[in-house]
């Protein structure tokens, strides 16, 4: 009965965000029409959810259309009931109400700063997808790990930042918010599972010294792709058929309610402890690899310690692009630093991938000055001639 008779029409004034916070009960009399009550009847009402500090719950009863007060009251509550009060018998509920945020309790250079990052970091990932289609035939500057990882990160930084930019419209739909925590939710674990799969098949690479090329030849791309989406669609249908209300929370994300948000933070933990014990196995190699080259290379010693501050730096960055950043999440609460600096590694992840696979990618550099220079209208020498005699005039 709650998913007809929603909280949203409960018709106030003021503008505010609504939520049942009760199952719906009805009352009636035996062999009689009259709902009205001599005296009137009290009632107690469990709450099912968690009670906001901030908000402000209304005994309601259901009038044809619509919910509302008239007749009604509150006597009391406390942190799991509630005891209402009504002069007729009808059909009862519990709905709280909350103020939805002004921006008064944000601090609006974190907004300012969060929508400048995310806004940088979806530019780069765009340019990066870009160059990735453009050059699509060459395993040498993508594979189908990565590719997939900077749409899914696209896709889900984009739907963050419009969440976010336009929820005061949003929220109050409830079936819509819901909708959109559960695409975040689909989206967020598929990039997370992309940098498990990267992760796995930089390792391999290394391990087998062979160049990065060879990841496509691990596994089919096709398997890839499945691994890369059916994971997290199976996360989450299995999360919407154990709690389906846990999606739409006030800023239409995962509710905390019965330990759901672990339906996110449990495989991202699982990931980020994978991806470091394969960072650590990753470093190892390359270390004791260099160690044991003996190439005329290495045996200068500048340029042997030129190498191998270089591979060094390569691998912590794709140690940074494979998601290893988002630990600092668990520590925002700690530190206002912490939270600029959690804020500045989360949305420049494509920054970096641009900086790492495209821009200082020899291939893609040679592609892209091709392409320049067949853009370049070519001048020709009567053109030129007539240029310096104009000149020459003035």
């Amino acid at each position: 009965m709650e998913d007809l008779l929603k909280p949203s029409f409960f018709y106030q004034t003021k503008n505010t965000w609504k939520t049942m916070v009760s199952t719906v009960l009805s009352a009636t009399l035996p062999k009689t029409a009259n709902t009205r009550l001599t005296r009137p009847v009290r009632f107690t009402m469990q709450h099912n959810q968690k009670i906001d500090p901030n908000g402000t719950l209304s005994c309601v009863y259901w009038n044809v259309t619509e919910w509302t007060v008239d007749g009604c009251e509150l006597l009391q509550t406390n942190n799991s009931h509630t005891v209402c009060s009504c002069v007729h018998l009808s059909t009862f509920a519990l709905i709280m109400q909350i103020n939805p945020p002004t921006g008064d309790d944000t601090d609006p250079g974190m907004d300012l700063m969060n929508t400048i990052a995310v806004s940088v970091g979806l530019f780069f990932l765009s340019l990066t997808l870009l160059t990735f289609a453009l050059c699509r035939r060459n395993p040498r500057v993508t594979n189908t790990a990565l590719t997939n990882l900077c749409i899914s990160l696209f896709l889900a930084h984009l739907l963050f930042l419009l969440t976010e930019k336009f929820l005061q419209y949003i929220q109050p739909q409830h079936v819509v918010c819901a909708v959109v925590a559960g695409v975040l939710h689909f989206l967020f674990l598929s990039a997370f599972v992309w940098m498990l799969i990267e992760s796995v098949l930089l390792f391999v690479s290394v391990k087998n010294l062979t160049k990065i090329r060879s990841k496509q030849e691990v596994l089919s791309w096709k398997y890839v792709t499945v691994i890369g989406y059916v994971i997290p669609l199976i996360i989450v249908g299995v999360s919407v058929g154990l709690f389906a209300d846990g999606y739409g929370s006030e800023k239409c994300w995962l509710k905390t309610d019965k330990g759901f948000l672990w339906s996110f933070l449990g495989p991202v933990c699982f990931i980020l402890v994978a991806n470091m014990i394969l960072f650590v196995g990753i470093l190892v190699l390359i270390i004791s690899t260099l160690k044991r080259m003996k190439s005329e290379t290495l045996k200068k010693p500048k340029s042997g310690q030129q190498l191998f501050k270089s591979v060094i730096l390569k691998t912590m960055i794709q140690f940074y692009i494979v998601g290893c950043s988002w630990i600092l999440g668990f520590f925002t609460d700690l530190s206002q630093v912490l939270e600029i600096i959690f804020l500045f590694f989360n949305s420049q992840q494509g920054t970096f991938i641009f900086i790492i696979h495209c821009a200082l990618n020899q291939e893609v550099r040679k592609f892209y000055m091709k392409w320049w220079q067949t853009l370049r209208p070519a001048r020709s020498p009567d053109a030129t001639i007539s240029v310096d005699a104009t000149l020459s005039k003035c």
